[in-house]
């Protein structure tokens, strides 16, 4: 049936931030940073802020959405807490530190202090306490509530350790990340697709094959039970918070994208046919295909792809 594959390669490209803007991320990242330094330095001396970057950037799955932007995750990480000051006191001190920065005032909200730039991104700035020298794991400061145990070094190492010997699995969270971007309507966030696409990735020499078999497996998984468990500290279940409203949007679009891969897969044999069934899910950057129909050998006949310290870098 009809081979896409070419297809997703583009619409991988598509997905990727340009070298200009990654060089300007980088840019941001280094002001802030010498910024909250000096903040501290300051006003609050006896706290030493250190950083790492975390999340999607780290991981490489990062994509430009469809409004042209994307974010950075730099955690700010201090040793300890020596005036005994609460999450929220410690995230104002970070965000007093970065306000002004912009044309725009920083938000605080309830996990980080976003930054928010003219270029099309934004830098998220998660703040934890760690003491490497007696804790095993990081504590994530909430705003108003208490300190939460908080790994995303391990999450990272996770994804970095399925990835290995299957560099497909990159491209897949992308995808699926896409996707979510362009249905949006409170889709899953991009960790919960990067930890479903961990755990059900279908292995393929054709991208459009692996992604719909992997569609299918992320549904047959949900129906048995709808959960996603970070695999990293503190194992906490991103979909237990979800209502049966915004649960039932999300299968209702995996149920509809599931259809129309298989379609797009299994029955179509017109290129130009089976894209546009891809961009009802994937948007309009997914590329359209020339009028033909596919004259090699099913999807079905090709073989698939055989296998699946604490200190923080800066």
């Amino acid at each position: 049936m009809a081979n896409t594959h070419n297809l997703f390669t583009q619409f991988n490209g598509e997905l990727q931030i340009t070298a200009s803007k990654r060089d300007h991320l980088m840019t941001s990242r280094d002001h802030l940073r010498r910024t909250i330094k000096k903040y501290f330095d300051e006003n609050h001396p006896k706290y030493k802020p250190s950083f790492y970057i975390q999340g999607s950037y780290k991981m490489g799955t990062t994509i430009r959405t469809k409004d042209d932007t994307c974010d950075l995750d730099d955690g700010v990480y201090f040793e300890n807490n020596p005036e005994d000051v609460d999450c929220k006191t410690l995230q104002s001190w970070v965000k007093d530190a970065v306000d002004g920065i912009t044309d725009s005032a920083a938000t605080h909200k309830k996990k980080c202090i976003t930054v928010d730039y003219k270029a099309g991104y934004n830098i998220d700035l998660p703040v934890y306490l760690f003491d490497q020298d007696i804790e095993y794991h990081p504590q994530l400061a909430i705003k108003n509530e208490d300190w939460r145990l908080d790994d995303p070094k391990e999450m990272v190492e996770a994804f970095q350790q399925e990835k290995r010997d299957n560099p497909q699995l990159i491209k897949i969270v992308r995808y699926l990340k896409a996707w979510c971007d362009h249905k949006r309507d409170k889709m899953p966030c991009g960790l919960a697709m990067t930890i479903l696409a961990m755990n059900n990735h279908a292995p393929h020499d054709r991208d459009d094959v692996s992604l719909k078999n992997t569609l299918i497996e992320i549904e047959r998984i949900l129906k048995y039970r709808f959960q996603c468990i970070v695999p990293a500290t503190p194992y906490d279940d991103i979909f237990e918070a979800y209502s049966e409203i915004r649960k039932n949007n999300f299968m209702n679009n995996l149920s509809a994208f599931v259809a129309d891969a298989k379609k797009a897969v299994d029955d179509e044999k017109n290129k130009r046919a089976a894209s546009l069934l891809w961009r009802k899910h994937l948007g309009d950057r997914f590329p359209i295909g020339a009028d033909e129909d596919e004259k090699q050998a099913s999807a079905d006949k090709i073989s698939p792809i055989i296998g699946n310290s604490k200190p923080y870098a800066k």
